[in-house]
Order: structure tokens, then sequence, then C-alpha cells
């Protein structure tokens, strides 16, 4: 590991304020992602995810502590990133197609530069022949494949996705699993993914951040050694059951689980 990490998140906490009270969301957090790595954050609902990440992406400012990127301090929001969040958010009126350019008119770049980026983005994810469907045309899966496009046209260093499989069937969930990870070996970006499955976090990661109960912080930062690419038949694995086996431990030892 170098010295200067690409993401440095040193000593961060995030306490938000309410009409009962400030509320605790991070703990101290410090953690160190390398350029090109595919991390996972993985905890309890409301540890403070989302939160780290939207600190990561300039978007939330800590209370306490600070994030660099390449040794730069965020101050305000990051803007060579993408970010997938758990609904696609599509335009209704919007063509895919036009919903993946809609990041460069935002961008206030020209369009016309990005139409063959966007195409190859839409095949890439099985998507060819869908470019001028409506959302209301798609699937909830190609829906997202549309927002995870979008997020990617640009080609930002960054990728942030926020529980982008979440709302989608089990089945669906595989193959976004399988498109993400094919994606991310073609460009090798660096990824952080905010997740509630382990085995999922397991299947996608170089490491899976284990965070505690609110306020959240870093109870376990865990390699994940694992060839890639990795086919869905790899959770069928002793090595990666040692990994989900130890993940629900820790679990259970922090209170998130409990055994009947």
């Amino acid at each position: 590991m170098t010295d200067l990490p690409f993401i440095d998140i040193r000593a961060v906490a995030k306490t938000y304020e309410s009409d009962s009270g400030p509320v605790p969301a991070l703990s101290s957090i410090s953690l160190r992602i390398e350029r090109g790595e595919f991390v996972s954050l993985l905890g309890p609902s409301g540890c403070g995810k989302t939160t780290l990440m939207m600190l990561v992406a300039g978007l939330a400012s800590p209370s306490q502590g600070e994030v660099r990127i390449a040794n730069k301090p965020v101050d305000k929001p990051y803007t060579d990133l993408g970010i997938v969040f758990q609904s696609a958010e599509l335009l209704d009126w919007r063509t895919a197609l036009q919903n993946v350019l809609l990041q460069m008119e935002i961008r206030k770049l020209r369009v016309g530069d990005y139409v063959d980026t966007a195409r190859g983005l839409l095949d890439s994810v099985g998507l060819s022949g869908f470019e001028d469907k409506y959302p209301d045309e798609l699937s909830g899966g190609m829906r997202q494949r549309v927002a995870l496009c979008r997020a990617l046209v640009h080609d930002p260093e960054i990728l942030l996705m926020d529980e982008p499989f979440g709302a989608l069937d089990a089945m669906t969930r595989d193959q976004m699993n399988i498109d993400v990870q094919h994606m991310w070996l073609e460009k090798r970006k660096t990824a952080i993914l905010v997740t509630h499955s382990i085995d999922e976090a397991v299947f996608m990661s170089d490491r899976v951040i284990v965070m505690s109960k609110r306020p959240g912080s870093v109870v376990e930062d865990i390699p994940i050694d694992l060839p890639r690419p990795r086919p869905l038949e790899v959770r069928n694995t002793p090595a990666f059951n040692d990994y989900t086996g130890r993940i629900r431990k820790r679990f259970q030892e922090l209170g998130v689980f409990t055994n009947v």
C-alpha cells in the first residue's frame, strides 16, 4: 500500500442535528482505498454506510476529520465520479439513450461527442436494441442498467453505488453483479458499494469493510482473495463460504444477528 492512498478517510465522524437533539451517524472512521480497488461497505441499516459514501462524494461534510482524494481535501462536491442509487431515477419522458446522455447535459459537455460511448455502454449490459425505449417499457433490472451506464458515460475515476440492486429480484440481482464486475474489470474504476448483502459484498469486492451499528465504525477490514473474473459458482466454494461465515460470525458478536 502506498504512502498516499487514492481515497483517504481520516478519523471521520458525522453527527446530524434533529428536533430531538444530535444524532450520531459515524464514529471516527479511518479508511484507505487504493486506486482501482473495489470496496464494499457492509453493515446493518442505519449504521452510516450511505453517509460515509456521501462524505466521499463531497455531498455532505464531516463533523470531525476529513476526506482526501488524490491527497486533496474534499470540501465541495467531487465531480469526477458517478453515483448509482437504489432507485434508477430515470426521466419518464426520455429514452434509455437520452437518460444516459443526461449526464452530459448536466455537465454542460457536448452531447454528440458521447453518443457512441453511451450506445457502447448500453450494449455492454445487454441493452442493445433498447436505446429508444422509455422507462415504462423497461424492466426494473433494465432501468438499473441504464442508471449504471449514466453513471459511467463520462468515464469517471470513481464509481459509487448505494444499494443499487436492493430492489431487484434475486435472478436479476445476480446478473447485475456479473454485469458490474465485467464493467469494473474492463475499466478498473475505484468503486465503493454500499450493501446489506454479505454474499454480494464478498462476490463483488477486493475488500469488505464490516461496520458496527450506529454510530457506525469499522470493526473489520477483510481482504477477499478470490480469483477474477468470478462466476456465480464461486459462491459454492469453501473459500467463499469461509468469508461469508466469518462475516456472519462477526455480526453475531456485534449483536446484529441473534440465534433463536
